[in-house]
């Protein structure tokens, strides 16, 4: 953790290094300014001893011997004005100079400053010279004669170093005076930093008070306006808290009250399955004081492997998780747990909170319903067949009846046939349900793509002759650990009912694969579509969307939800996409891996 700095450096060293950046700035600019405004000073007066002499020079030159003459004319001039002047004849010759011997210089027909005055008027230029080993300006104008014709250039020089000199001079000046102005700075930032650091303190100190619990504190405001402002701020702040911790504090009460009223019990457990609450209908169920709950694992509470996996599975899965327990407390009662998420203020997940129902009562009922059920359709069945046995004789015996006796004959089989098919769903509706997500299906590792395959054969014969196509996409290597013949069963009824609720010349697909660590297998059609009002509904027993079409067409309505209890039994679900005009998707979603046979 990086160390927290007082409020003093904060104010401090932005200010100084302010003021030193301004002044570091005003210096740069003033050097620059004042290096332009000499380097102009010196040129203009270059220009001008230029200007000065170049009728002299140009005199000289008209005469003859001008070589000879020229030289020591220069060097008088360069004692004179303590500069440097040339003479270059158009070729380029020096043919005088007054600080070397101009039969040891280079052809000066080159240097910018002679080009620039041979091309007219007057040039100048900077560089470093070789000749003097110093940076020198360069003034050069044309000297012409009578007739105006170029007769040389006259260049004349000073050295700039002097130039330098001053500005390092001048900038020594400069850092010392901003050094003074940045103590002078620091000096008035401190006092001015104490100044509003003092009240700061005291809010400080006030704020500790309330975070020590003392909330009827209250903060004195300061002379200033912002600090004022936060003072009042801290002390609403505080009478808030205040109200708001009477506001918990009431509602956990009121909390504490229904909790001990339910009938259902509700137990909250953090990640490492201790109870952090519970109530007191929750350790009626366990057979436990609600005070020696709290703190405690679960297990330490009551040994039962059923609550021990549920709470388990709770903590592991991202939603909701409901199961029904048996538990031996009071005598062997069955109990409907349901567990949600506790979610923290961040939103993080901290424990679940288990709400259990005892539906010992409830699921002795509905035992007695699927009993019901299963013997009566087992009765039903068995003069059903003698019946449809019998009709099938005195149709297609040899003995032909009359015309209107086959067309009764032909109703009574179709709903017989109907009778039938209903009976037989029941019948496997009332084996899926006694068998309680099927602990002792027979799973076994198979490859998808055979099942899908005799799904679609089974149904080729309706599609063909609607003129449909059946399309199926799975890869060969595909396989699972499933019941064979059931799931064959739940994608025969969701291929059937896509051929039958589609129109002639669509498709039918039937796909799977991977998806999200889980066998994924899709029925998709071009159908009419289903609206949204009916999709909750769409697995429940004998619900029709459309009942007489559904009648016209064979249905027994209770393909869905045979679909629903196989898929249940896998321990998969199944969901369903659906739009008027668009078609449906019927998706199902088994574990990828699933345990062995117990």
């Amino acid at each position: 953790m990086r160390k927290k700095k007082k409020l003093i450096w904060h104010i401090l060293l932005p200010y100084l290094l302010i003021t030193l950046l301004s002044l570091i700035g005003l210096a740069a600019y003033t050097s620059v300014a004042l290096r332009h405004f000499l380097l102009d000073q010196t040129r203009t007066g270059l220009k001008t001893r230029a200007r000065l002499l170049e009728d002299p020079v140009a005199s000289l030159l008209a005469r003859t011997r001008m070589q000879e003459d020229i030289d020591p004319y220069c060097k008088s001039l360069g004692r004179a004005t303590a500069m440097r002047i040339t003479v270059i004849l158009p070729s380029g010759k020096v043919v005088g100079d007054s600080s070397h011997d101009p039969a040891e210089m280079d052809n000066h027909r080159s240097r910018p400053e002679v080009m620039g005055a041979m091309a007219g008027g007057i040039s100048s230029s900077m560089r470093y010279s070789r000749t003097l080993g110093r940076r020198m300006m360069y003034v050069a104008t044309e000297l012409k004669g009578d007739n105006g014709k170029l007769l040389a250039v006259l260049r004349v020089a000073v050295p700039i170093t002097f130039i330098d000199d001053e500005l390092w001079m001048l900038s020594r000046k400069i850092a010392f005076g901003g050094l003074v102005v940045a103590v002078l700075a620091g000096v008035v930032c401190v006092l001015v930093s104490k100044r509003i650091t003092r009240p700061i303190s005291a809010m400080q100190a006030g704020a500790q008070r309330f975070a020590q619990g003392d909330l009827s504190h209250r903060l004195t405001p300061p002379d200033t306006e912002e600090t004022a402002a936060l003072a009042e701020t801290l002390n609403h702040m505080a009478a808030e808290i205040q109200n708001r911790i009477q506001a918990v504090v009431n509602q956990r009460n009121e909390l504490e009250s229904v909790l001990f009223s339910m009938r259902e019990g509700v137990m909250a457990v953090d990640r490492q399955t201790h109870i952090a609450s519970a109530n007191r209908a929750a350790a009626g169920m366990l057979g436990a004081d609600p005070q020696d709950m709290q703190g405690k694992r679960v297990m330490e509470i009551v040994r039962n492997l059923e609550l021990r996996d549920f709470v388990r599975r709770a903590l592991e899965s991202p939603g909701p998780v409901e199961d029904d327990l048996t538990l031996q407390a009071k005598g062997r009662r069955i109990v409907n747990a349901r567990s949600a998420p506790l979610m923290a203020a961040d939103g993080s997940l901290t424990g679940r909170l288990i709400v259990l129902n005892d539906v010992t009562e409830l699921r002795r009922l509905e035992n007695v319903r699927k009993d019901f059920v299963a013997n009566v359709s087992h009765e039903i069945k068995t003069p059903l067949t003698a019946i449809k046995g019998f009709i099938e004789t005195i149709r297609y015996g040899p003995a032909e009846p009359m015309a209107e006796t086959r067309r009764f004959l032909g109703i009574i089989e179709r709903h017989v046939n109907r009778l039938n098919a209903i009976v037989d769903d029941l019948l496997a509706l009332s084996r899926l349900e006694q068998t309680d997500r099927l602990p002792g299906i027979d799973r076994h590792e198979v490859h998808i793509r055979n099942v899908l395959q005799t799904a679609l054969q089974v149904c080729q014969a309706a599609a063909d002759e609607k003129r449909m196509s059946l399309e199926l996409a799975c890869p060969a290597d595909l396989a699972a650990r499933v019941d064979e013949t059931l799931l064959e069963q739940a994608l025969i009824n969701l291929v059937d009912n896509a051929v039958k609720y589609s129109e002639a010349g669509t498709s039918v697909s039937l796909a799977a694969g991977i998806e999200e660590n889980a066998l994924c297998i899709r029925v998709r059609d071009h159908g009419r579509g289903i609206a949204k009002k009916h999709l909750p509904r769409l697995f429940e027993r004998f619900y029709r969307i459309d009942k007489a079409r559904s009648r016209k067409l064979g249905g027994t309505g209770l393909g869905l939800a045979i679909v629903k209890h196989i898929v249940n039994a896998h321990g998969g679900r199944i969901d369903v996409e659906s739009a008027l005009g668009r078609g449906s998707t019927f998706t199902i979603y088994l574990p990828a891996s699933l345990p062995s046979d117990v």
